[in-house]
């Protein structure tokens, strides 16, 4: 297949906002895919690549050769093209960098120039976020969709499912959790009070209420004596937290699968700076990272998936010693919740999650089943501009402005402006974001520097009101920036519809 039939569905599947417009068109071209072309033609039509990392970056695309006049691109090429640009290194490797993008767009024409330059910097404009090629993939494949996605949760994309899905539901129903591959976690919604969270979670019946704590989302894989450590993004860190391999060794079982939040503490037992678990820059200061566990999703050759949490909570308390469990307590009462909150609170922790006992584990969703509630509110949101500062703050870029996911156009790569901010940054952090953010410049207008929205930071907000002044109609009141997210995603940050629950 040659990328200009990818570059051609993208605009088709851009230009419409029926979702069953795009759905076709995905379907359509996956139809086409033959043999090893599948899984690339299903991550280029999600928009993305199949690579990880390429080493390029805005500024590495801004000078490129002339478009060629007809396209000749394979999808296979291109793929392969990206293999050898992220896998130069060491001396000289910016040069060959730069010649391996000179052959490559040399190739291309101009449409397929914009595409390939989108899809390296994450800003492909076409819809078609991952549900919508799971819906796509299922239309063309004659699969049932539900089919499509169970298996793409537990292998961890939709891409590494496209040729099963094409053998038909007994090979994706053939794709099971498996010990040391992980699989995308559980997450949880919001509600802004107690009573709202144990009413949606659990119906009137007990509930489950986590301790929510402010570390790293790890899932720990346990074989034998193998054991690794994922993040929420699925990135794997076992190098980098000895201290959750010991403690997953230590356990009295062959093999299982543990989700939990990794932290540093003070020598009080009270968390320390999210930063200092994120980046680990304690380790050299003797600083440890303690691992707490919620939920167990497999044990000793038993999936637990589909058990209720209830069942899940029981195989957790056999397995995982009290001091490496979150604490909780399962009541249907909202004031036992409440002073459980209070305790947490003034743990040093930031809230609860409020989890249904019926409920399984629903891998890779957000809904109803897990609720967090945070005394002070927070929002995580895409930064898609910054301001200059002025005074004395001069010379760093100061005031942010503050975008939230729309999945209302299909994409989850569309944001809506929902204010700025420039509260709660220490000096630290203003040099930081302004050399981050020159990094992610796109275009400058006046004093406001327009960068690629990727970086994802956490704002804490006293309420939400009706406004004209922005495109999504709402305004934060007193946004102040928590921390920045390095450890989240783009497509997991909070919704304009999430934003808009928050009005009084």
């Amino acid at each position: 297949m040659q990328l200009a039939d990818v570059v051609t569905t993208s605009a088709t599947v851009a230009a419409t906002r029926s979702r069953k417009a795009k759905v076709a068109a995905i379907a359509e071209l996956l139809t086409r895919a033959r043999g090893p072309e599948l899984e690339t033609v299903t991550a280029y039509v999600g928009g993305a690549l199949r690579q990880r990392r390429t080493g390029l970056g805005w500024r590495g695309l801004t000078s490129l050769p002339a478009p060629a006049s007809e396209p000749s691109l394979t999808v296979l090429e291109v793929h392969e093209a990206f293999d050898r640009i992220a896998g130069l290194s060491g001396a000289g490797s910016q040069a060959a960098r730069s010649a391996a993008v000179a052959e490559l767009f040399g190739r291309a024409t101009a449409e397929e120039q914009a595409w390939l330059r989108g899809v390296v910097t994450g800003e492909v404009r076409q819809g078609a976020l991952e549900s919508l090629v799971q819906d796509g993939l299922a239309a063309a494949a004659e699969v049932p969709l539900a089919a499509v996605r169970r298996a793409a949760m537990l292998a961890g994309s939709t891409v590494a499912v496209a040729r099963a899905a094409f053998s038909g539901v007994e090979a994706l129903g053939a794709i099971g959790l498996h010990v040391g591959r992980p699989v995308l976690p559980m997450l949880a919604s919001s509600a802004p009070d107690l009573a709202a969270a144990m009413a949606k979670a659990g119906g009137g019946a007990e509930v489950a209420v986590d301790t929510k704590l402010d570390g790293i989302r790890i899932q720990v894989h346990r074989s034998g004596s193998d054991v690794v450590v994922a993040t929420r993004s699925l990135e794997d860190i076992t190098t980098r937290l000895p201290e959750v391999v010991s403690a997953a060794l230590s356990l009295p079982a062959e093999s299982f699968v543990l989700d939990g939040e990794a932290l540093a503490l003070t020598a009080e037992g009270r968390p320390r700076p999210f930063q200092e678990t994120a980046s680990r820059t304690a380790m050299g200061d003797g600083v440890e990272v303690t691992p707490y566990f919620f939920d167990v999703l497999h044990l000793d050759g038993h999936d637990l998936l589909d058990s209720p949490a209830s069942e899940r909570a029981a195989a957790l308390e056999r397995l995982v010693p009290e001091h490496h469990r979150v604490p909780r307590v399962v009541t249907a009462d909202v004031a036992v919740a409440e002073e459980f909150l209070a305790d947490v609170l003034r743990s040093g922790h930031e809230g609860v999650v409020v989890k249904g006992l019926a409920a399984p584990y629903d891998a890779g969703r957000r809904g109803a089943s897990w609720v967090k509630v945070k005394p002070v509110h927070t929002l995580d949101l895409v930064v898609l501009a910054v301001e200059w500062g002025s005074g004395r703050r001069q010379g760093w870029l100061s005031n942010i402005h503050l975008g939230a996911r729309d999945p209302a156009t299909g994409s989850d790569q569309h944001f809506v402006m929902l204010g700025k901010t420039f509260k709660g940054m220490t000096d630290e952090m203003l040099a930081w974001q302004t050399e981050r953010f020159l990094e992610l410049e796109t275009s400058r207008s006046s004093y406001v520097v327009h960068v690629r929205p990727e970086q994802v930071v956490e704002i804490a907000f006293d309420g939400v009101q009706r406004s004209t002044r922005y495109p999504g109609g709402v305004a934060l009141r007193f946004a102040r920036v928590v921390r920045y997210r390095d450890d989240k995603p783009v497509t997991e940050i909070d919704t304009i519809e999430t934003v808009r629950s928050f009005l009084a």
